[in-house]
């Protein structure tokens, strides 16, 4: 068995992260379905470990001290890209559709607890495969697995994991022909203009457009995103604090994530730090990629035993339930050509990732044209928003749902 301490644990998810993309460029199936790389990395680790589990030996032992913050850390920068001022000067559309992703994230929740409630399994194993890992990817399924554990469901993170996976590839194999049915049931055409696939703008109005840096301005503004991420996460640690002070248990990551929302709002508004939001933006990225290798590295699959059945059922209705869905997403954002791209989206990051939902849209607008405003409003809400609601209504759920 090979033992390996801190250091080495993030060495080693870092060798099976680069394996992850290494298989994603080799396998064209696993690019097509926008699988992420570090799950793809730490999975195939979780497969060897399952088949030396079978043959009654061990071949790891993992030291993930460090997989914690890494997780905090990811969320803190989800809480620092959550600008109201963004958010207001987007527009209605926006305010909008991150308002019909919030009530669908609710709506797969309470499927899901219907789904475990018939097969006689913990309420929140309808939550963990709801929103937690549809909505929220595997990322945030893997962030809320500890919490799910100690509400009592056992194999909280294989279940995350299997979930997250079968949503990423139903969302990237069915939103295209769902909006293709869409769009001929309501006779729209597309808009058949010369630049099929225009580049999303919400870079544009983040402020993120590329410009030159000296060497010492960027070493600066790394070093700045550093201190304030390590600072934010400080402070969320306080705000757990007081929230375990007045018998609420929230999970590890809400504290940073309130913090980096209230900093970053502040900034917007007396733009005192300043700051550096595409540098945070690619910490939080490298911290996720860390945590998610990490955290499937060390996943035991033979816990999913028995929950093969009501993944499936669940998936399903899921599946069938945001399909439908498209329709009023569709009528409420303009019954028009971008309207129904957004209805492609609103499929590919509500079963899955932001990704899922770009590589959707892509594909509609390179054979019917392009939609600017649908690659303004779905990266908006999948990349920075629904996240940060998303995991108050996980919350929400572990605290108040009677189980």
């Amino acid at each position: 068995m090979l033992k390996l301490d801190v250091v080495q644990t993030v060495a080693f998810a870092g060798l099976a992260l680069f394996a992850g993309y290494a298989l994603c460029r080799a396998i064209p199936v696993l690019r097509r379905y926008n699988l992420p790389e570090p799950v793809v990395g730490g999975l195939l680790v979780a497969l060897l470990a399952w088949w030396a589990h079978a043959r009654g030996t061990q071949l790891f032992e993992f030291d993930t001290t460090l997989q914690s913050p890494l997780m905090i850390a990811f969320f803190a920068t989800v809480g620092i890209n959550a600008s109201f001022r963004l958010l207001k000067a987007s527009g209605g559309p926006v305010v909008m559709f991150l308002l019909l992703a919030t009530f669908f994230a609710v709506v797969q929740n309470l499927v899901g607890i219907t789904v475990a409630w018939l097969f006689d399994l913990h309420p929140m194993f309808g939550v963990l495969a709801g929103s937690a890992t549809l909505t929220g990817g595997p990322a945030t399924g893997l962030a809320f697995a500890p919490d799910f554990e100690a509400a009592g469901l056992r194999g909280a993170e294989a279940i995350a994991v299997m979930a997250a996976m079968a949503g990423i590839v139903c969302g990237g194999v069915i939103g295209g022909p769902a909006i293709t049915v869409l769009m001929r049931r309501y006779r729209i055409t597309g808009s058949h203009t010369a630049d099929p696939v225009p580049t999303p703008v919400a870079d544009d109005v983040e402020g993120r457009v590329a410009h030159t840096e000296t060497d010492a301005a960027r070493e600066f503004n790394a070093l700045k995103a550093i201190v304030v991420l390590l600072l934010v996460v400080w402070a969320g640690g306080w705000v757990m604090k007081g929230f375990a002070a007045i018998g609420l248990t929230m999970p590890a990551t809400i504290g940073g994530m309130l913090v980096g929302a209230l900093i970053r709002n502040l900034d917007d508004a007396t733009d005192w730090l300043r700051l550096p939001v595409h540098t945070l933006d690619l910490i939080g990225n490298i911290c996720l990629a860390l945590f998610l290798a990490m955290a499937l590295m060390n996943l035991k699959l033979w816990e999913l035993a028995g929950m093969g059945l009501p993944l499936l059922v669940n998936l399903a209705l899921q599946v069938g339930l945001v399909v439908l869905f498209t329709i009023p997403v569709f009528k409420l954002m303009g019954r028009d050509y971008d309207a129904a791209v957004m209805g492609g989206g609103f499929i590919g990051f509500m079963l899955g990732t932001t990704a899922n939902a770009m590589a959707v849209m892509r594909a509609l607008a390179l054979r019917y044209g392009a939609a600017p405003r649908a690659f303004l409003v779905a990266p908006l809400v999948g990349a920075f928003f629904i996240d940060f609601n998303n995991a108050l209504i996980i919350a929400g759920f572990l605290n108040f749902w009677p189980y």
